[in-house]
């Protein structure tokens, strides 16, 4: 949950800084408080289901969009965490015979 939580803040934060709008416009257009979508933005709170909506109507996006741009950056996340975890096989030494 802490991974979609902070993609989530990220695709946010990245359609807000793409607009030009800084967390004050978003909150004033959300009518959610500065604090609790720049703890959104990073990550650390989650967002409802109401408030995302609030959150993607202020960033003129549609919720599907955010939605798959989150879902991307997962697929991504997980595609390198397969990497890092795929065992490597390693060879066992030749050792040569005395014959």
């Amino acid at each position: 949950m802490v991974l979609f939580r902070r993609l989530l803040g990220d695709v946010l934060r990245e359609r807000r800084m793409q607009l030009g709008m800084t967390l004050r416009e978003v909150s004033a257009e959300a009518r959610v408080s500065l604090g609790y979508i720049s703890e959104i933005e990073r990550g650390q709170k989650e967002a409802s289901s109401e408030l995302l909506a609030s959150l993607c109507s202020a960033l003129d996006a549609p919720l599907s969009e955010v939605l798959r741009e989150v879902s991307d950056a997962v697929a991504v996340e997980e595609a390198a965490a397969a990497l890092i975890t795929i065992p490597v096989k390693r060879r066992d030494p030749v050792v040569a015979s005395a014959a």
